[in-house]
Parts: C-alpha cells; structure tokens; sequence
C-alpha cells in the first residue's frame, strides 16, 4: 500500500546528482536549486577557494589565503617586510622626545613645568619633517595650545569676551 504513494522522481539534486522529487512549486520557486538532503544543501552554502600555494580548495573565511601552516611559511618567505617600509612615526618622535630631555632638562622650556611624562615637541618653523634641535622645542601641552591655537581662536575675533 505504502508502494502507490511513493512519486517519481521529477528532477536531482544539484550537489550529488541523486534523482528526487520536489513539488513543481518548490523548483520553480527556488528556481531549479533543489537539494536531496541537508547535507547537500550544506556543500551548496560553502564558498571555497584555492590555497595560493599548493591549490587545494579551502573555506573562505577572514581572508584566509593557504590551506596550512608549511603553506603560510612558503607564502611568506618571498614577502620582505622592511624593505621600502615608512619611517615608523610613533618611533621616531618618542626618540626626538628622549634626546630632547637629555640635552635640554625635562622640564616645559617657556614655563618650566616639570612634568615630563606629558610634555610635547614643538617644531618652531611649523614643518613636521624638520627634526633639526634648532627647529624644535620640549613644552608642555598648555604653552604648545598658546603657540598653535590661541590667535585662531574665536574668542578673540568681534564679539568675543572682553
């Protein structure tokens, strides 16, 4: 009895190829992708691609490039990281900072402040790349907002306080 139910198969599964039957609705609906099982739907969602080394298809994910670790090492060995690499900026104005401190005290040059931890280097000319020790000045951050900020400000134009 269970024999008159069972439906032809009307079309196959797009992973495995394993003939089935879906409702004719059902394919037009997710036109032609029908799939025999959860697994096979599973395979479909996969978006892999090839290892740049050896080729061997893996998962594309957080923009993974090889399949393994010996992969990754033959990738990176033709890579040369400190040729041709900007002066790191961080670097070098932390080194400005320290040879300033050890030539001229540290303490602000205009007030005396005596906080070294915070203070700045100031480049008198206003150019960043002139790192001369003629160019450039230790000060604290209130002398360096006087020196850059406190003839632009708004408060001094008309209809300011005062």
């Amino acid at each position: 009895m269970v024999e008159q139910y069972k439906r032809n198969p009307n079309t196959s599964c797009l992973v495995c190829g394993k003939p089935i039957y879906k409702r004719p609705v059902e394919i037009q609906r997710n036109e032609g992708h029908v799939f025999c099982s959860m697994v096979c739907y599973g395979v479909s969602c996969r978006k892999e691609s090839p290892c740049i080394i050896c080729g061997k298809p893996i998962l594309s994910r957080l923009n993974k490039k090889t399949c393994s670790r010996s992969c990754a090492n033959k990738h990176r060995a033709g890579i040369k990281y400190k040729i041709n690499r900007p002066r790191d900026k961080v670097v070098t104005q932390r080194a400005l900072k320290i040879r300033l401190m050890k030539d001229r005290g540290k303490s602000c040059e205009r007030c005396d402040y005596n906080k070294y931890e915070i203070l700045q280097v100031h480049h008198k000319d206003g150019n960043r790349i002139n790192n001369s020790l003629d160019n450039l000045e230790l000060i604290c951050p209130n002398c360096h907002f006087e020196e850059h900020y406190l003839e632009k400000s708004w408060l001094n134009k008309n209809g300011g306080v005062g």
